[in-house]
């Protein structure tokens, strides 16, 4: 009798068991679904289960592996649009430098004759002495 019990409560705790992993399964594939990104947070919240659970359930952890490295691969469309902007702003700043790269150059030319005109003025001043 007291086998039964046992039995009995073993049996209990696999079916619970086997309810959690496909609760956590199916929370996985709907945030896939939905494009939202797979985090043991979000998926603690969604189902109520640990987070040990995730991290220890071999089961669970391949699927959440799995989730994670195929989104990976996308792109978050905010990321998108900021990596966008970035790439303006660079190209922006790249021809800003290119101008005063130029502006340098054209300075260092006249500065250069500047030069040139001071020491034959000066020259000019000291053959006059």
């Amino acid at each position: 009798m007291n086998m039964n019990k046992y039995d009995n409560m073993l049996a209990i705790n696999r079916e619970r068991s086997r309810e959690k992993i496909t609760s956590a399964k199916i929370a996985i594939r709907e945030l896939m679904e939905d494009g939202e990104r797979v985090s043991v947070p979000k998926l603690m919240k969604l189902t109520g289960l640990s987070r040990g659970f995730f991290y220890k359930n071999a089961e669970v952890r391949r699927e959440l592996d799995d989730a994670i490295q195929q989104q990976a691969g996308t792109i978050n469309p905010r990321r998108k649009i900021l990596d966008q902007a970035m790439d303006s702003r660079i190209e922006q700043l790249q021809n800003q430098l290119a101008q005063l790269q130029r502006e340098n150059a054209e300075l260092k030319k006249e500065n250069a004759k500047l030069h040139k005109a001071l020491n034959r003025k000066n020259l000019n001043l000291i053959k006059s002495l």
